[in-house]
């Protein structure tokens, strides 16, 4: 059973969070299945890491995209030779496969790979130095009635 939570009141007292609620509206509505399951980690202070587990799935048969805020690893499965075995038993999941992961600004997928049948996805945010915060000093009001500019230092 899915518990649904109504955000309409926040909507109301927020300003500028309307992307963030409705990415919560979203998490349970999507109607993802889940699979295949994966990890997120945080792996440094700016760096982090999504893991997915891709059993059976080789390289060719692995897609990994990035298109604005948006990653997507899809998965399908090459069709199979006709001298192939056919399966009795098939518990290993094969189908194909579409995992969709919103990426925070500055997020930029710093590269992937495949190793014992997890897809490790790694990812950096890189805050351009122009948004970073910087720290801004008063200055007295010379003569002509305009502030002198002190050197503005970039926080760390």
């Amino acid at each position: 059973m899915r518990n649904t939570f109504d955000l309409a009141p926040l909507y109301r007292s927020t300003v500028g969070f309307d992307r963030l609620f409705s990415l919560f509206d979203q998490l349970g509505h999507d109607g993802s299945p889940g699979y295949p399951p994966y990890n997120i980690e945080r792996t440094g202070d700016n760096a982090y890491r999504i893991t997915v587990a891709v059993a059976g799935f080789s390289e060719p048969e692995l897609n990994i995209e990035v298109k604005e805020n948006t990653l997507t690893i899809r998965g399908e499965k090459q069709v199979k030779a006709e001298n192939e075995a056919e399966p009795l038993y098939q518990g290993i999941a094969a189908r194909a496969f579409e995992r969709v992961f919103q990426l925070a600004d500055y997020v930029q997928v710093k590269g992937a790979s495949l190793e014992n049948g997890l897809l490790h996805v790694d990812l950096v945010r890189e805050i351009p130095e122009a948004k970073k915060p910087r720290q801004i000093q008063i200055g007295k009001a010379n003569g002509n009635g305009k502030t002198n500019v002190v050197e503005a230092k970039a926080a760390a």
